[in-house]
């Protein structure tokens, strides 16, 4: 308990700064040639549910082009990657604004992975609780799978690291997830360019989805 609520939020300002100067060659390369690339903005930003299902706006580094089709819809995402995307993507290099993000506090270093908005309304009561804590740019789910593993599993994981966070278990995430990118463990699920949507699980859900 102390740590989730003195130490956890200093720590996660004091990496996330110390990173972004680290990376900040990475990141100022990434920008120009992924901005003369797509010939628009490199940075990707969604609007996620964080502490609390707070809403904000994730940054990434943008892995897909904007194509259409006839009928003014984008295209799958796999007729949308391209082989710089995937690249950018497997390295895990196209999280690296999420460091702002922490540094805002709208996320943690680690934390369940923030998802879509419109999960909220496809959460059952147990799913619900990863929303107690910040989300992350890693964590306990990512390094137990990341996107090769079920949503209900990812959930699972999500809420017994809300259940046990700790600085002993934040660190032990921290440096896995290090080795995991390195190996490029996780990074899709078979047949899928990332993972495939969540539906919505068997158990009772939270709330209606307002917008039905």
């Amino acid at each position: 308990m102390i740590y989730k609520k003195y130490i956890k939020r200093p720590l996660d300002i004091l990496i996330s700064f110390l990173m972004l100067i680290a990376l900040s060659p990475v990141f100022i390369l990434l920008y120009l040639v992924l901005g003369v690339y797509y010939r628009s903005s490199p940075i990707f930003s969604q609007v996620r549910p964080g502490l609390n299902g707070k809403l904000f706006y994730i940054l990434k580094f943008k892995t897909m082009n904007d194509a259409y089709d006839e009928s003014g819809f984008l295209l799958p995402d796999n007729q949308r990657i391209n082989p710089l995307g995937k690249w950018v993507r497997a390295s895990s290099l196209d999280e690296i604004p999420q460091l702002i993000n922490v540094l805002k506090g709208d996320m943690s270093m680690i934390g369940p992975r923030p998802l879509l908005r419109e999960y909220l309304y496809l959460y059952s009561e147990e799913q619900s609780k990863r929303h107690e804590l910040r989300p992350g740019v890693t964590g306990w789910a990512q390094i137990n799978g990341r996107n090769a593993i079920s949503w209900e599993k990812k959930f699972e994981y999500d809420v017994e690291y809300v259940t046990n966070c700790s600085f002993q278990l934040d660190m032990r995430i921290l440096f896995e997830t290090f080795f995991n990118v390195l190996a490029g463990k996780g990074i899709t699920q078979k047949g899928h360019v990332s993972s495939e949507k969540f539906t919505g699980s068997p158990a009772k859900r939270v709330v209606n989805n307002p917008l039905q």
